[in-house]
Parts: C-alpha cells; sequence; structure tokens
C-alpha cells in the first residue's frame, strides 16, 4: 500500500486494472485500517477518474454475492447521499410508491455514513430482515413487488470498509460506487448525485454500461429531486432543467424535508408518509423522485402520466401494502 499512497500523492491516478486489484486487496484484508483510510482519503482531496470508479466496480462486482430475482424488467431509486442535507428517506420511499405502480424494484442501500438513518437503518427499523437468500429475495419481489439488498451482505469490500467510513462521517468514493454495483444489476436506474463533476462521470459510465438511466442533481445540491430549486436531468438524450413546479406541482422549502434526529425518527416520517399522512411538501418530493423513476423505464407517454401513476399508488394504498407484505414475508 505504501507504493500505492506514494504514488497517489504525486498527483497520479490509478488505470482502471490497479484500481480493480487495490480493492480486491482491501476486501481480502491485505492492508490495515490506516492504510486504507489514507487510501480513502486520497479522493476526499481529488475527483475520482473514470477508469479508478470503473475498477472499483468492477472488483466489487467480480466478488459479489450474485442475486438473480427472477425478473429482468427491474429498477432500482439510489441516490449518491453525502449530499449533506439530513433529509428524510426520499429515495426509498419513492420505491415503494413505484412498486405500488406494479413496476418491480430491486433496492440497494447501505447504512448511512455521513447521515442519521441511510436506506438500510430505516429498512432494518421498519422491520426488514436482511439477508442474500436468492429464493427469498425472488419471493419478495414476486409477491411485493419489492426487495432489498443490504451492500455489504453481498460486498465483502463493504464490510471491511464500513466501520472506516462511519468513523469518517464524510462522503467517500464508496458513495460513488454504491448506485452502479447493485448486484442484481438493474435494467433502469435513477440516480441522484450530489455534484455537477460526479453527474457528468456517471453520465459517462452509464452510457458506458448501456444502461437505461436518468442522473438527477438539484442545483442547490441535493442528491434527488428537492423541489427546493430546480433540477438538472441527464438521461441519454441530453440534458435538461426542470423546474419545482414541472416537477412536483410546487416549490418546497429545505426545513420540510428534514429526516429528523434519530432513526426512529425516519422510520416514523417514513410510515407517515407512506400511510397518506405526509405534509404537502413531503408528498410533492416523493411522488416527483417516483415519477421519474416511472418515466425512466420508458412505459409512460410523458411525465405527468408517470406522475398521476404515481398519484394513485400512493393515494390508494398501494405502496403501503407494498410495504406490508414485504414485511409480512420476513
Amino acid at each position: 500500500m505504501k507504493k500505492i499512497l506514494q504514488y497517489l500523492f504525486e498527483h497520479k491516478s490509478l488505470s482502471r486494472e490497479q484500481a480493480k486489484e487495490v480493492l480486491v486487496d482491501i476486501s481480502s484484508g491485505k492492508y490495515n485500517e490506516h492504510e486504507i483510510t489514507s487510501f480513502i482519503s486520497v479522493y476526499l482531496m481529488r475527483s475520482i477518474t473514470i477508469d479508478e470508479l470503473m475498477g472499483f466496480r468492477d472488483a466489487l462486482l467480480e466478488l459479489a454475492v450474485k442475486v438473480n430475482v427472477g425478473v429482468t424488467d427491474i429498477i432500482d431509486i439510489v441516490g449518491t447521499g453525502g449530499d449533506g442535507k439530513d433529509t428524510f428517506n426520499i429515495s426509498t420511499l419513492a420505491c415503494f410508491i413505484v412498486a405500488g405502480t406494479g413496476q418491480k424494484v430491486v433496492k440497494h442501500g447501505n447504512y448511512g455514513a455521513s447521515s442519521v438513518s441511510g436506506a438500510s437503518n430505516v429498512m432494518e427499523q421498519l422491520g426488514y430482515t436482511f439477508k442474500n437468500d436468492e429464493t427469498q429475495l425472488a419471493k419478495e419481489v414476486q409477491e411485493a413487488n419489492i426487495c432489498f439488498l443490504h451492500a455489504p451482505l453481498f460486498h465483502p469490500a463493504l464490510k471491511t470498509v464500513g466501520p472506516l467510513r462511519r468513523n469518517l462521517g464524510v462522503r467517500t468514493f464508496f458513495n460513488m460506487l454504491g448506485p452502479i454495483v447493485n448486484p442484481a444489476q438493474p435494467k433502469y436506474q435513477l440516480i441522484g448525485v450530489y455534484n455537477l463533476e460526479m453527474a457528468r462521470i456517471y453520465n459517462y459510465v452509464l452510457q458506458l454500461l448501456q444502461k437505461e438511466f436518468t442522473i438527477l442533481h438539484s442545483l442547490d445540491g441535493y442528491d434527488e429531486i428537492s423541489l427546493t430549486t430546480d433540477t438538472k436531468i441527464i438521461t441519454h438524450h441530453g440534458e435538461s432543467i426542470w423546474t419545482p413546479y414541472q416537477l412536483g406541482k410546487k416549490k418546497v422549502y429545505a426545513d420540510e424535508l428534514k429526516g429528523g434526529d434519530s432513526v426512529q425518527d425516519a422510520a416514523n416520517i417514513f410510515k407517515n408518509i407512506i400511510q397518506g399522512k405526509g405534509t404537502w411538501s413531503q408528498n410533492a418530493v416523493v411522488l416527483a423522485n417516483a415519477a421519474m423513476a416511472l418515466h425512466v423505464t420508458g412505459k409512460f407517454s410523458n411525465y405527468e402520466t408517470a406522475f398521476q401513476a404515481a398519484v394513485t399508488s400512493l393515494e390508494s394504498g398501494a405502496a403501503n401494502n407494498c410495504l406490508q407484505k414485504l414485511i409480512q414475508l420476513q
């Protein structure tokens, strides 16, 4: 590791092969925590390159526990996290609203490293049992339209660095990897990013991987549609800027999106919203993200139709039914 760190400290970057090799070695326990922390810290001081990101991705997927849920027509909705906004679990709620429309969802997530409650924190609090049993996960997708993949159960390398990430408490390159290493390899992806540099990198990577994707970035720094300001939307077809009124019918304020001070707070907010008791602003933000995810699938003629499908899923109780069925299956 000393040689690698010296190389990186000289402002050089790793090739795809070198990046893959380092992450394979990290996951096999070759380096101590101080060496790994130093390595992670390099990427807090400079941007990751496409080759490095692809190499890290290659390593994680090669080592990953493979999972086949029996259907290929699946979507994942995920933010990179690390935007420092401490919002409630918008992406995870959007997943259930999408599932409520009949679209199959395989959500990949982890504990919050730089926020109070990541997707794994809230799912665990709601009564979901983490597993990597393919048969059980396939059953969940079949019966509840959704399953959850807790990243450390599928990625040995993430298990190794988990405690270090939590101790650092800041955004690392592992935040960037999460959305592109879902072991189920979903056909469609809605990815929220915290800055425009990251949006550019993902755009390149997802085109390289030939995915059906949409990348989101709220221009005030959220890694999802926040409706607090305009959102940059990036797809295969190009880039556009959407206003809060186009996406969610209204503009909202940052304090209306807060996720509380504990995992219990986050779970209470989650249950309120999915049971139809959310505030107008909370609902609007979740519906906008769900609608954009549905739009990615190409099954709706336009965004407005997708938005109406999301509204129906929430208001009819279909989204909540998916959650209840999922928890009953545990």
